[in-house]
């Protein structure tokens, strides 16, 4: 079994650099562009899907369909696919986050795998919530569109890590990364590659 997790596009909450979370942010016209170019890379790619997921929040799931068009696969939405819910931090820049929660980014930095964000969700809870539609997956090879929080909290537990620091892991939006599974998610799996973004260089073609 093979899961290939797709960030979404860039959307404007990403270029101001504004935390997301669960807030239903469409993607910027960049974020558009970057879907069709990962498109045109992965038709290239001549593989069979076994199915097209996404998170059922827009900017994933316009990625998500924006794929699908062009692979020829229906998109089927699941909720456990969305980003954490980071509370009450959606729609504060950084600034704005250390001016009235500092306290919770001290609490972060000692422990971000169970710091809950300020009325929402532990990246504990994040990372079972998307294991449990991983579990769920038989064998094949499948494009699941999701989130940066998500796909991250996946990555670690393939990893069976929870010394990491989450945030350390840059994935650019529309980047691969890609989880094998050999005798499917019961299992050990194993990490085929990270935030690979070669269809956002500037050589590439749409063509």
């Amino acid at each position: 079994m093979e899961v290939w997790f797709i960030r979404h596009g860039v959307t404007k909450h990403n270029m101001d650099r504004v935390w997301q979370g669960q807030r239903d942010v469409p993607l910027a016209p960049a974020g558009r562009e970057q879907a069709r170019r990962l498109a045109a890379r992965l038709e290239r790619l001549g593989l069979t899907w076994t199915a097209l997921y996404a998170s059922d929040l827009s900017r994933a799931d316009e990625t998500a369909r924006i794929l699908g068009a062009r692979l020829g696969l229906a998109v089927q939405q699941d909720r456990r696919l969305r980003e954490v819910c980071v509370g009450q931090l959606s729609g504060l820049s950084r600034p704005e986050v250390e001016k009235r929660y500092g306290e919770y980014l001290q609490s972060t930095r000692e422990d971000p795998w169970l710091t809950r964000f300020p009325g929402g969700e532990t990246l504990a809870e994040l990372s079972e919530r998307v294991w449990s539609f991983v579990r769920e997956l038989g064998g094949g090879r499948y494009l699941v569109v999701s989130h940066g929080g998500a796909i991250r909290a996946a990555l670690l537990r393939v990893l069976e890590s929870r010394d990491a620091v989450p945030w350390r892991i840059r994935l650019e939006n529309t980047s691969i990364t890609r989880l094998h599974f050999p005798n499917g998610a019961a299992a050990e799996g194993f990490v085929n590659s990270v935030g690979d973004a070669a269809h956002l260089e500037p050589g590439f073609s749409l063509e």
